[in-house]
């Protein structure tokens, strides 16, 4: 059966349209950062600032490609696109969909930035960061939707309109 893997900038809705999409879809739903947090008993955040930004690369690594995603919608991390295995694997598991936010639109929905637990340097600007990632995220995805204004259900509409089947 389909799998469908969500990518995008943190604040993106990744999560949240996933959760909806699976539900529509009758899927199994994975966040890829809650099974990150459970792995490793603490928030994002507190891995970031307990170690780095490089650590919660290299766990979000282990955890994607120790993950099984038949059957599901699957939410990643907004820095799972650093990891050519990590897609690899999703790729080869469905249908990868880009929801693409402006960055106007990130910054008014992340109003914690620096305190979210991103995985990025400390100094990193969010238009610095979404200018990197956007080339990355266009790279792997078989689908792109603008999320910049859109409510999550019309998100959803939209990916269904999509050959999803793999």
């Amino acid at each position: 059966m389909k799998t469908i893997v969500l990518i995008g900038m943190p604040g993106a809705g990744k999560s949240t349209v996933g959760a909806l999409l699976a539900k529509e879809l009758g899927l199994g739903f994975i966040d890829t950062d809650i099974l990150i947090q459970l792995r490793e008993k603490m928030t994002l955040k507190d891995i970031v600032q307990r170690s780095s930004y490089l650590a919660l690369r290299e766990i979000e690594e282990q955890v994607v490609l120790e993950s099984e995603y038949s059957s599901k919608v699957v939410a990643t991390g907004g820095s799972v696109i650093y990891s050519a295995k990590s897609m690899a694997k999703l790729k080869g598991s469905g249908k990868i969909v880009y929801l693409f936010c402006s960055v106007d639109s990130l910054r008014s929905r992340i109003h914690n930035f620096d305190t979210r637990g991103i995985a990025a340097p400390i100094d990193q600007q969010l238009e610095d960061l979404a200018e990197v990632r956007t080339i990355l995220y266009e790279q792997y995805a078989d689908y792109t939707v603008d999320v910049s204004s859109k409510a999550p259900a019309k998100i959803v509409e939209e990916i269904l309109q999509f050959n999803l089947e793999t």
